[in-house]
């Protein structure tokens, strides 16, 4: 299926994440730290990338534009627990697929990963 790469600061939303999506089927590596993420994401193909907004170091918007750099063909999924319109906004601007409200709903996760890997694989076949 997916390589999914999925940060957060928070180790117990990776897991819970991780465990979601192991069990259909998808790679997903998980990571709470932004310059461990994006170093992977250097060295291995990623489909889509679940990114919470607050960080450690930097927030996901900063790290999404670095991904988008390194892998402009990822999908994105963007979490917080926090929604403002404008961090919407700044998200999907900067290539974010989706945008999901914490806490974290199962079904929600998983109907949104599965339109997005949809989207990418039409977005793929058409550049072929």
């Amino acid at each position: 299926m997916a390589e999914i790469l999925t940060l957060d600061d928070v180790k117990d939303a990776t897991i819970l994440i991780g465990k979601i999506l192991s069990k259909k089927g998808h790679n997903v590596h998980t990571f709470t730290e932004e310059d461990e993420a994006i170093a992977f994401a250097r060295e291995n193909n990623i489909d889509l990338a679940i990114l919470d907004i607050k960080l450690k170091k930097m927030n996901g918007i900063e790290v999404l534009e670095q991904l988008k750099k390194i892998q402009p063909a990822m999908g994105a999924i963007m979490l917080t627990g926090y929604p403002t319109v404008d961090t919407a906004r700044e998200a999907i601007s900067l290539g974010a697929d989706e945008y999901c409200v914490k806490p974290i709903d199962r079904d929600e996760l998983e109907e949104k990963v599965a339109k997005v890997l949809k989207g990418k694989g039409k977005k793929a076949a058409m550049t072929v």
